[in-house]
């Protein structure tokens, strides 16, 4: 099989990304800042041949996908697989807030995000069960092509997690994902993934006089604590 290469990419940024707000099944278009994100990487990526885009079809997702689509001609595939984890009744509330509000689940969810989920929510292995299929699905149905797939933090750090073999239980200790990053994944088959590229925002403007920072509170607080 010719190699398939994923050009797997978080949605660009938003108001409630700004805010480190619980915002997984919420609603919310891009920031002024999350467009400008986007177009870097699109016009990064023009130059390249893309055989399909596919994208969650939440609407920062959508218009991510759109504006890279754009250069290449093509329409969105939206797949409801590829959405963002949902926090259930934490969606719109700060991590500070939930620890307040709900420190037992906070803590049980700190412990074991993968299988854990808060009410009315989504476990981590919930997402990947409903994912990874689509992914699959995507490589095997463009054999030898490269193709734009926009989705979600939690949801790419899970999917690499089970693709690349990593602990699935420390993937918000050990994955980040910055607002329109770009990670670069070849299979050699539909099951047998190389990761190339991982989290990269060479694209954004200010790229040359940025400097490598701790994520911090963008991970878990194993990683700050």
């Amino acid at each position: 099989m010719p190699i398939t290469r994923i050009y797997l990419i978080r949605h660009g940024a938003t108001i409630l990304t700004a805010e480190d707000r619980f915002a997984g099944a919420t609603n919310v278009p891009l920031s002024d800042e999350g467009r400008a994100q986007a177009g870097g990487l699109a016009e990064r990526l023009s130059a390249y041949s893309v055989g399909a885009v596919y994208a969650s079809p939440m609407d920062r997702t959508m218009e991510t996908a759109r504006i890279l689509a754009s250069p290449h001609g093509l329409e969105v595939q939206p797949r409801d697989g590829l959405r963002e984890i949902s926090h259930g009744h934490w969606e719109q509330m700060t991590r500070q807030e939930v620890e307040h509000a709900f420190p037992k689940e906070a803590a049980a969810w700190d412990e074991d995000p993968y299988t854990y989920a808060p009410e009315g929510g989504e476990s981590g292995l919930a997402v990947t069960a409903r994912a990874l299929p689509v992914l699959v699905d995507i490589v095997r149905h463009h054999e030898g092509q490269s193709v734009i797939v926009v989705s979600h933090k939690a949801t790419i750090r899970l999917l690499l997690s089970s693709l690349l073999g990593f602990d699935p239980r420390r993937y918000r200790d050990n994955l980040d994902q910055d607002p329109a990053a770009l990670n670069i994944v070849d299979f050699k088959d539909p099951v047998r993934a190389r990761l190339i590229l991982f989290n990269d925002t060479s694209h954004y403007a200010e790229a040359r006089l940025r400097k490598p920072e701790a994520p911090e509170a963008r991970l878990s607080k194993w990683w700050t604590h």
